[in-house]
């Protein structure tokens, strides 16, 4: 584990960067540090109305912000595509495409607008098809995947990849992630003209722990409040600030590499310092990622 620091941070002026997920938390986090280190930034949203209040807040925060919004549901891989052709017909290179969106844990089987199980579709699949057709705008820019040190300990299914013969909420969400890794590495040893690396933010206070586990249900889920409580303690969770720092560090360092992993230094890598980390022993599979990729390019293209 090798600690890194993105402080001073680049100027990153002339930039064009794509962060999905940037409504709130961590992908609000990650855009609004990018606009205020000089970058134009593209918000990928959702949703449009939540979109508009996080780019106002942005300017807020960074007067003068090159900022705007493009709308895509993830959980769409015509919606993704529809938006992602929007930008080839602008034509602007972009610089940096942060895949960070995501769904976590809803505890019924959900599917996307495709008929994939809700967190593999929109946590992997989603960021597939948008990085892919994005590429020919790419060409030399840096590409960074956010995957969850819960994709240690997770598998693919191959036997049941979309959660239809067994549904295990936490388990089909280490599973996106790992996918998330894998495709991360696998794109970076394609050579396809980027530089392609992943990172995970730790246990960052957001709102991922209350709309996953809270959809389909009645009653709200305990989540978000045991992970506040926590945090208010100060034990294994930490804030946006602190969590949005490796993949920051891994999307805008001029030191950050492809085909690695960045994310805390702390015990468990729950919180901490970013740090260059080993690659998890589930991702260093390259028949599985070389797998994993054909399987993906047949589905989203």
């Amino acid at each position: 584990m090798n600690t890194v620091t993105i402080d001073p941070m680049p100027d990153l002026g002339g930039r064009l960067a794509l962060v999905t997920g940037a409504s709130s938390g961590l992908g609000l986090g990650l855009a609004t540090r990018l606009a205020a280190a000089g970058a134009e930034v593209l918000l990928g949203v959702r949703d449009e109305a939540r979109g508009q209040s996080a780019l106002d807040r942005i300017r807020r925060e960074v007067p003068g912000a090159r900022i705007s919004l493009r709308t895509m549901d993830l959980a769409s891989l015509r919606s993704v595509a529809e938006m992602a052709d929007g930008l080839l017909d602008e034509g602007r290179p972009l610089d940096i495409l942060v895949n960070n969106a995501g769904v976590m844990a809803p505890p019924v089987r959900q599917v996307t607008a495709d008929g994939f199980e809700l967190q593999f579709g929109t946590n992997y699949l989603g960021h597939v098809a948008l990085t892919t057709r994005l590429l020919p705008l790419l060409k030399g820019g840096r590409v960074t995947t956010m995957t969850s040190s819960a994709a240690r300990q997770a598998t693919l299914n191959w036997a049941d990849l979309q959660g239809e013969r067994k549904y295990a909420a936490v388990r089909a969400y280490g599973q996106s992630k790992l996918a998330n890794l894998l495709f991360a590495l696998e794109l970076d040893r394609r050579k396809l003209g980027v530089v392609s690396n992943a990172a995970h933010p730790g246990t960052t206070l957001t709102g991922l722990y209350a709309a996953g586990p809270n959809l389909g249900r009645s009653k709200p889920a305990p989540h978000e409040a045991i992970m506040t409580r926590l945090a208010g303690w100060g034990v294994l969770v930490h804030g946006v600030e602190q969590g949005v720092l490796p993949a920051l560090y891994a999307a805008a360092s001029p030191a950050a590499m492809g085909g690695r992993l960045y994310g805390p230094d702390g015990i468990g890598q729950f919180t901490g310092g970013p740090a260059e980390l080993a690659i998890y022993r589930s991702a260093r599979d390259r028949d599985s990622a070389a797998r994993l990729w054909d399987w993906s390019m047949d589905v989203v293209l």
